[in-house]
């Protein structure tokens, strides 16, 4: 668990939280769950110029058991429905594939969205028991998933690779593949240079 205070134009906030993982292709990168946000953010704690009083808090990680309920499949690597709801009461859903168990915080799920393919983490099974979450039939969830990896069929992994990008308005981005998806081998994380969140991306499509 960490505190550490953000600047960023001209404003301080002080954010909270909990580090989930180094990353083994840039050790000076860390991915944090921060309290309050369903995002991970990747951040150089002790590089970036918005961190300052950092501190290692003697809390500890409280990681209740998973109740799953009987019968219920697997989530890792599973296409679902999430539902979301917004202040006037109704629900969003959101459809989006179920990436691997959380590392630390090991009651929680890493999750990515069609509509926001960046890396988001909840506590999926207590979603389900509450009707929020739907597992996909495989009819409807052929356009989520990746294409299963044909047996014996090796590619190359692409971590530690630097990315380019160019964005609709032309615009060039350029990050790092830091961490390839063992349930789905053709699903990679990249760390942009100029974001602190962590994009999921289909790189063999």
């Amino acid at each position: 668990r960490i505190q550490h205070n953000w600047r960023e134009k001209g404003n301080q906030s002080k954010w909270k939280g909990t580090v989930l993982d180094r990353v083994g292709v840039n050790p000076s990168l860390f991915m944090v769950k921060y309290d309050g946000f369903d995002c991970v953010y990747g951040i150089e704690l002790f590089k970036d110029d918005r961190v300052s009083n950092l501190l290692v808090l003697t809390e500890k990680v409280v990681n209740n058991k998973i109740k799953i309920p009987s019968g219920a499949e697997e989530l890792v690597g599973k296409a679902v429905e999430h539902l979301f709801e917004k202040e006037d009461g109704e629900k969003n859903e959101w459809r989006g594939m179920v990436l691997s168990r959380a590392p630390i915080m090991t009651n929680w799920y890493y999750i990515t969205y069609e509509k926001d393919p960046v890396l988001y983490m909840y506590q999926l099974w207590d979603d389900y028991a509450e009707g929020d979450l739907r597992i996909l039939p495989e009819a409807e969830n052929k356009h989520l998933l990746p294409a299963d990896r044909k047996p014996g069929e090796e590619t190359e992994s692409l971590v530690g690779k630097q990315v380019e990008y160019v964005t609709d308005t032309g615009m060039k981005r350029t990050g790092l593949v830091i961490y390839q998806v063992p349930s789905k081998p053709s699903v990679y994380y990249i760390k942009y240079d100029d974001d602190f969140h962590i994009h999921v991306y289909d790189l063999v499509k």
